[in-house]
């Protein structure tokens, strides 16, 4: 298992978050962007620096992808592309895409752009919070130690 983060957008505070669980957990995590990042000296930490482009990185996630990665992303697309692939995708704010709720993401996603297009000022999200951070935290620590259970039995 490999954790993958959309890294462009992917705030520091959840990048931070990630870096401390892949050294308590071992795991390998790889931040694909499409400009230099830095990161902490690790056996299981690294980047990937993509060119620029529209959707560069996520079609790179994709690509080396395999059933059972976690990617970290608030692209809903890219999620979708993720759960198709048999992979797990949860987003900064600790909700985890599925099979059941991505449609209908896909879908909310897909009507704010056209109120966005003809002009409504539909405002963007939130600011993280404190709340979010640790839900995400939570959540990916539920997945981790799945993922350790799994290794054990």
């Amino acid at each position: 298992m490999q954790i993958w983060v959309d890294a462009d957008a992917c705030p520091k505070v959840i990048k931070e978050i990630l870096f401390r669980a892949a050294e308590r957990v071992k795991v390998p995590l790889t931040l694909v962007a499409n400009q230099p990042l830095h990161t902490p000296p690790s056996l299981y930490i690294k980047s990937l620096q993509v060119p620029s482009g529209f959707d560069v990185a996520d079609n790179e996630i994709v690509k080396r992808l395999k059933a059972g990665d976690l990617v970290i992303t608030s692209d809903i697309p890219l999620a979708a592309e993720v759960i198709e692939k048999g992979g797990y995708a949860l987003n900064p704010r600790g909700e985890f895409y599925s099979k059941d709720n991505i449609k209908e993401r896909l879908n909310m996603r897909d009507f704010m752009e056209t109120l966005r297009a003809s002009g409504v000022d539909t405002g963007g999200p939130s600011a993280l919070s404190l709340s979010d951070r640790q839900s995400f935290a939570n959540q990916l620590d539920r997945f981790l130690v799945k993922y350790r259970y799994s290794l054990q039995a």
